[in-house]
């Protein structure tokens, strides 16, 4: 008896063993997690991936007003937070430490004993702002808690920051201004009606704050405030066809604004204009893409601008006086963003990626172009200098039109016809540029895979009658351009058109859903993020401050004849042509692609009996940014991908 109570003990400890092993060896989703049709993910997955899963990036936030110091967003646990770099190559301080993500910071322009920053809640976008005191690292909340806000800019004498917000009705973006520094000064100063207005800078003599109504991509539309009076007075009168004011600053003797504006022009171009005489003085008319960034200096006699070409920032300043522009050549070639000059007018600080280098900060020293690198980010201990190099490429439409996109080939090692991945870019008015692919460089370099990153139509940087070639009825033209990329493929001698899964985030999730159904006989499996499944439930389920926004890009959904045409296109109704797996990730609370657009194409599939995996993250918005959920996105993306395009 004591001999088969051992053997039965022995064999219970036995099958506990093997069951806890078993589990072991399976990776545990975060608890914020709800997985459907998700396989368990074997740890091996984890321990193959995991280097690729270590990249970091680093972005420029704001120069200190009086040293040469630099604030920067990192991430050195779950989320970005505010960073302060001293030297060049100097170590990150970590100055704010929130389990949500932090939106943007900014110096005061003169005081320097605090700065400005915004925190996400729960990924939904409702951002608020706060005061950080660096003397004591406390911690001063300047918003209602509840609304959406954004960071403004601040008066030239330090006084005030101006920044929107939708505390009035959760939709209307007004604006307010007030002194960080005692927030008891906060003031609505302009009520608004729409989502597209922000204050973009004030006049050196502080009565003025220049405001911008954006309609769109293509109309904008930029005011004179008069700060005491609230009186608002329309600086850009409207045009025969619709106009484009992107970035604006105030001159230094605040007679006019320089500007980037598409006004009679393909291209936005950089140009000054005039109060007085209401006339505008162009800058780069011989320069044949968009001038997409720039900044003034501050004895207002120089500005520094990028241009977008092909994908590539070219960085230039300007001699206002003379109108000559000087390049700098010794800038690698990669993507610049967040120009800023420094207070003392000798240093401009940025952002810059490449295909072989993570997003990091710079500096160039203007009288000697000298550059310097103030962050060298983690890259998983990979050697980047053997990543694959973004090749453009170009292909014909179904109307004779070029679209172009970039392709990456993994090394030579993997012979044969590779197969590949389509990535989609969202927006749809974005654009793909050869960034650092992080995580995306595993299935080049570990899985042999291609990666195709198309700009089709309705992209920007290609100039105004292109952003503009997919809006309302003109939407499946957008579709089309990915079929005739299908076909390209099919001509190429080292890609398998037999083996290509589609895949893209926001917009470019709706492009994925409509390729799947479109044109299903031609891939072998996609993956959907954050995308949209039905336009018109879209529109009528975004959140209320962007849906006139929107409106303008795909259509009224309140117009019955738009309507019918969004419900005839619509992926979600289209869905019983999905033939092939689909995986569809989506943030619980996503301000901009409700939830509903995801958890609807999920029961379509499953009624239709397509094998569908579905991803909810009950701590996210658009998008995953916690790291250990974009983790577990990403090992289960490798094993989707596995199973449905490499098998």
């Amino acid at each position: 008896m004591k001999k088969l109570a051992y053997v039965i003990l022995i064999t219970i400890i036995i099958i506990f063993n093997l069951a806890f092993s078993q589990q072991n060896n399976y990776l545990t989703p975060p608890e914020n997690l709800v997985l459907d049709g998700i396989p368990p993910i074997p740890l091996s997955i984890v321990e193959q991936v995991g280097r690729y899963t270590e990249f970091r990036s680093a972005v420029f936030q704001s120069w200190h007003p009086q040293k040469r110091e630099v604030l920067i967003l990192t991430r050195f646990a779950e989320t970005p937070q505010v960073h302060i770099v001293k030297i060049p190559g100097g170590a990150r301080t970590q100055l704010t430490f929130m389990s949500e993500r932090i939106g943007g910071s900014i110096f005061n322009p003169k005081i320097p004993d605090y700065f400005v920053f915004s925190k996400d809640i729960g990924g939904g976008e409702w951002f608020q702002n706060y005061r950080f005191d660096l003397q004591t690292g406390n911690i001063t909340l300047l918003t209602d808690g509840k609304s959406k806000n954004t960071l403004g800019p601040f008066s030239k004498d330090g006084k005030y920051m101006a920044y929107t917000s939708t505390r009035r009705n959760g939709k209307d973006t007004d604006i307010y201004i007030v002194d960080p520094q005692n927030p008891a000064t906060d003031k609505l100063i302009l009520e608004v009606e729409g989502g597209g207005w922000e204050p973009i800078d004030f006049s050196n003599d502080g009565k003025f704050l220049l405001i911008k109504n954006g309609i769109s991509i293509n109309e904008s539309y930029l005011y004179l405030l008069n700060i005491q009076t609230g009186e608002k007075n329309l600086i850009t009168e409207p045009a025969q066809e619709k106009v484009a004011y992107m970035n604006a600053q105030f001159s230094k003797d605040d007679k006019g604004i320089f500007l980037t504006t598409d006004l009679n022009s393909e291209f936005l171009r950089l140009a000054y204009y005039d109060f007085q005489t209401k006339n505008y003085k162009f800058f780069t008319s011989n320069i044949n893409w968009d001038v997409e960034d720039f900044d003034l200096s501050p004895d207002g006699k120089s500005i520094v601008f990028t241009t977008n070409e092909d994908g590539i920032s070219i960085i230039q300043i300007l001699n206002i006086a003379s109108g000559k522009i000087k390049k700098f050549d010794n800038i690698p070639i990669g993507v610049i963003y967040g120009l800023k000059w420094h207070n003392d007018g000798k240093y401009i600080g940025f952002s810059m990626s490449s295909a072989r280098s993570a997003t990091d900060v710079y500096t160039l020293e203007v009288k000697t172009g000298k550059l310097e690198r103030w962050t060298e980010s983690e890259t998983g201990g990979l050697n980047v200098k053997n990543f694959a190099l973004p090749e453009l490429i170009k292909w014909k439409s179904f109307d004779e039109r070029t679209i172009s996109g970039f392709l990456y080939m993994p090394p030579d090692k993997f012979t044969g016809k590779r197969p590949v991945i389509i990535n989609i870019h969202g927006g749809p008015e974005s654009q793909f540029r050869p960034t650092f692919l992080g995580r995306n460089n595993y299935y080049l370099n570990e899985l042999g895979i291609a990666m195709i990153f198309p700009n089709i139509r309705g992209s920007s940087g290609y100039g105004k009658t292109f952003l503009k070639l997919d809006n309302g009825y003109l939407r499946e033209d957008s579709y089309k351009d990915i079929n005739a990329l299908l076909e390209w493929i099919k001509a190429q001698p080292n890609l398998d058109s037999d083996r290509i899964m589609v895949t893209g985030g926001s917009y470019g999730g709706h492009m994925t859903l409509a390729v799947a159904t479109y044109y299903p006989e031609k891939i072998r499996c996609a993956v959907d993020v954050v995308g949209i499944s039905n336009l018109v439930t879209f529109l009528e389920n975004t959140e209320s401050y962007r849906r006139d926004l929107r409106r303008v890009e795909y259509g009224d959904e309140r117009d019955p004849e738009m309507r019918e045409f969004l419900n005839k296109i619509a992926p979600l109704n289209n869905a019983h042509k999905i033939t092939k797996p689909m995986f569809i990730v989506q943030g619980k609370n996503d301000p901009r692609v409700p939830a509903s657009e995801a958890e609807q194409m999920v029961e379509v599939l499953k009624k239709n009996k397509i094998p569908v995996w579905y991803l909810l993250a009950k701590d996210e918005g658009h998008g995953f940014i916690k790291k250990k959920n974009a983790d577990f996105q990403f090992y289960s993306t490798v094993m989707f991908v596995s199973e449905y395009l490499l098998k």
